[in-house]
């Protein structure tokens, strides 16, 4: 893994000291060497900071075609890679190293654009073909690897993070209308925060000519499935499927010429992955655990996966490392965490991530293998089982909402009754497109309608026309998809257009990880084994009262019967103890106690700390533990985001 940046200007000569800046803001990335290229015109230029993993002697970027007329930057894995290295070999080709980021150069000079359908892992690069005095830039199938643009008036500017953008002179300024969506639900995966600034959507390719940017589909989910119908297999041919597949994916993400660690927690997703890898693997392998002791943590019992971990992999033959994560660890990184992913947080769960990154590196390892992506891939979430008992859920009353909704959240029955009217209202729009309501949209609004409350008056005006969760499914490239598939599928299809891409492989996957230097590999994301998964019939997911029962039944002898007894618990750091007196929850009050708050263009500064004062700690624990508490750190990392990068409140650009 690494990052890239790459600028084209129309008409003036390019600075290299602008570009080699952008390059330095991603030092994080890649810290072992950065190489930069410029055109004869010195209109184009293309920078690499590098993370060797494969051929640690060779591999240097940019690299450069036989005929010095294209330039490629990879940031990225490409997995069997080796068979098509022999492949270009026989076709002529005579390679510059025995890296797998240069096949996607010779691939593309054979095949142009088409060369993406060959290209397996998670990769954005982008390759200058000087041929056509074009850019083009591709985004993995999933976005596991980030890509942001900025389209001005000189050029295109590109970069594997906004920062980058930013040191390379690109105005750092709030998009009002991307902030006012993101307090109701996740951005589409197309958006950011700031101002002129956009993602390369998954499954894309850009390209830039004589000014002018088309983006263009090359894969999504879904796309096999013409006619909305679900392949006949059984539960144990599905099984299977995904046991040949998931193997295999886990085994060419082994490949490398660095050690190869697994992140573990105490689910089943991380346990196969590393059960699937020791099997795979020549040695035995570190797993490495985040763990939640901290005495100043309530219900650390329930969060801590630590000892269902450490069976795992002893019964693995695995290495196990568990890593503290304190509620002062949390408190002190949070900003750095909340720099590194340019976005609003949730929870504390990703400062927890960028902990256990930073002790993987320590302990001298560059790259892990994690479990991200099977409940996407498999429906795991509680949100997806609720909306395949559609149309049963879509008829509870008032009281069942609640009920619901609490359970959900882990509100106990005690606490406040969630405002399903207002949930109501808000979500009108999409309920009357889409014929019913995602359930992870129902948690959103809740969310949404005391974010709203804390809004400065002349924002909330200023958007009071807006529908933001109708306004989704606009952003949605193909809603053919919403039409013909089953509403879980529906769902899920939404999902990954939006918190999939910019919270779950951001905060908790890449940005974390590479903010410590760290590769992570993910074989759940194999488009093979997704493309057949998404084939299977739904009671094939759907079996069983655990969840995911394919994995349970594809991997029965990897697991320990503590993990294919237990059922899916979401991943998030425990709650403050109710005596108070914990550092996370103190330095969220300082953060919005703060002046930063006060330059903040969206919220009243007032209105915050009243809500503040309302939730304390001896009070209401529970409420700061899973429902105030995701509000005002969402509103802390706002205020850090403002602070680190200089935002300016003029931004109200679509």
């Amino acid at each position: 893994m690494c990052g890239i940046v790459a600028i084209v200007l129309r008409d003036a000569a390019l600075d290299v000291e602008r570009l080699e800046a952008g390059v330095a803001a991603l030092d994080h990335r890649g810290p072992d060497g950065r190489g930069v290229w410029l055109s004869e015109d010195r209109r184009v230029g293309l920078g690499h900071a590098r993370l060797s993993i494969i051929d640690l002697a060779g591999g240097r970027q940019p690299i450069a075609s036989e005929d010095g007329r294209r330039q490629i930057v990879v940031n990225g894995e490409f997995y069997d890679y080796e068979r098509l290295q022999q492949r270009l070999e026989q076709n002529g080709h005579q390679l510059a190293t025995r890296s797998d980021s240069e096949v996607a150069l010779h691939l593309y000079e054979d095949h142009g654009v088409e060369c993406l359908r060959d290209l397996r892992g998670e990769f954005a690069w982008a390759l200058w073909d000087d041929e056509r005095r074009e850019l083009v830039a591709a985004r993995d199938r999933f976005g596991i690897k980030p890509l942001y643009y900025a389209e001005r008036p000189e050029g295109l500017y590109l970069a594997s993070e906004a920062k980058a953008l930013f040191a390379m002179r690109v105005p750092a300024s709030w998009d009002h209308a991307a902030f006012y969506a993101s307090c109701h639900r996740p951005l589409g995966d197309d958006r950011t925060l700031f101002a002129g600034v956009r993602q390369l959507p998954p499954g894309h390719l850009l390209r830039y000519r004589d000014g002018r940017t088309v983006v263009e589909r090359y894969w999504d989910w879904y796309d096999r499935d013409a006619n909305g119908t679900s392949c006949d297999a059984s539960g144990e041919a599905v099984a299977a499927t995904v046991a040949e597949q998931l193997g295999e994916a886990v085994r060419l993400r082994l490949r490398a010429d660095v050690p190869v660690a697994v992140y573990l927690s105490g689910g089943i997703d991380s346990s196969v992955v590393l059960g699937l890898a020791s099997r795979h693997a020549a040695a035995p392998l570190d797993a490495f655990t985040i763990s939640f002791s901290d005495p100043r943590f309530d219900e650390a019992e329930h969060f801590d996966e630590t000892a269902i971990a450490r069976e795992t992999a002893e019964f693995c033959g695995a290495r196990f490392h568990p890593v503290p994560v304190s509620s002062s660890a949390l408190a002190e990184n949070f900003a750095a965490a909340v720099r590194q992913s340019e976005t609003l947080h949730w929870n504390p769960h990703g400062v927890a991530k960028f902990l256990l990154s930073r002790a993987v590196r320590q302990a001298g390892i560059k790259v892990v293998l994690t479990g991200e992506g099977a409940d996407e891939l498999l429906l795991g979430y509680s949100w997806f089982q609720l909306d395949h008992l559609q149309p049963i859920t879509a008829a509870l009353t008032p009281a069942g909402l609640s009920r619901t909704m609490k359970l959900i959240l882990g509100l106990s029955m005690a606490d406040e009754v969630p405002e399903t009217q207002a949930i109501e209202t808000l979500t009108v729009g999409l309920r009357q497109r889409l014929g019913y309501v995602p359930w992870s949209m129902v948690i959103e609004a809740w969310f949404a309608n005391h974010l709203r409350s804390l809004m400065a008056a002349d924002f909330r005006a200023d958007h009071a026309s807006v529908d933001s969760y109708a306004d989704l499914l606009d952003g949605v490239p193909r809603p053919e998809v919403l039409a013909r598939v089953e509403p879980p599928r529906r769902s899920a299809y939404l999902w990954a257009k939006s918190a999939f891409p910019n919270y779950i492989l951001n905060v908790l996957a890449d940005r974390m990880e590479m903010a410590n230097s760290i590769e992570g590999r993910v074989p759940f994301l194999d488009h093979t084994l997704v493309e057949a998964v998404e084939q299977a019939p739904l009671a094939t997911l759907f079996a069983g009262t655990t969840g995911k029962q394919l994995l349970r039944t594809a991997f029965a002898d990897l697991l320990t019967d503590t993990v294919r007894r237990r059922r899916k618990l979401p991943f998030v750091t425990p709650p403050a103890r109710s005596e108070g007196g914990d550092p996370f929850s103190e330095m969220v009050r300082d953060e919005l106690r703060g002046t930063t708050l006060e330059s903040l263009p969206f919220f009243d500064p007032q209105a915050v700390r009243r809500y503040l004062d309302d939730s304390t700690l001896p009070q209401t624990p529970s409420k700061w533990a899973y429902g105030q508490s995701r509000i005002l750190t969402q509103i802390a990392s706002a205020c850090v985001l403002q602070r680190t990068f200089g935002l300016t409140a003029s931004g109200g650009i679509e």
